[in-house]
């Protein structure tokens, strides 16, 4: 196996949530904090990143990512509250 992928979720400003993938959880906040992330953060402006979950294949973060996008609102905070990172 190879470097490991993480699936996470982004506070953003006007409080939504924000799901996506990387295998570098700090760049890939950096980059959506400059702007050069995804259309959605670009509107929204992300603050911290507030659940991950580490995973061993892209396959698997592509399906995990799409679970945790169908959740509500109120799901995906459940989760941010309950992360133990």
């Amino acid at each position: 196996m190879s470097e490991a992928y993480f699936v996470y979720i982004l506070h953003c400003d006007d409080g939504s949530y924000y799901t996506g993938y990387t295998r570098d959880l700090t760049s890939r906040l950096e980059r959506h904090r400059k702007g050069h992330g995804a259309r959605y953060t670009r509107m929204r402006k992300p603050k911290t990143i507030v659940y991950f979950e580490k995973l061993r294949t892209r396959k698997a973060a592509m399906k995990r990512e799409r679970q945790i996008k169908a959740l509500t609102h109120d799901k995906k905070l459940e989760l941010a509250e309950n992360a133990k990172h």
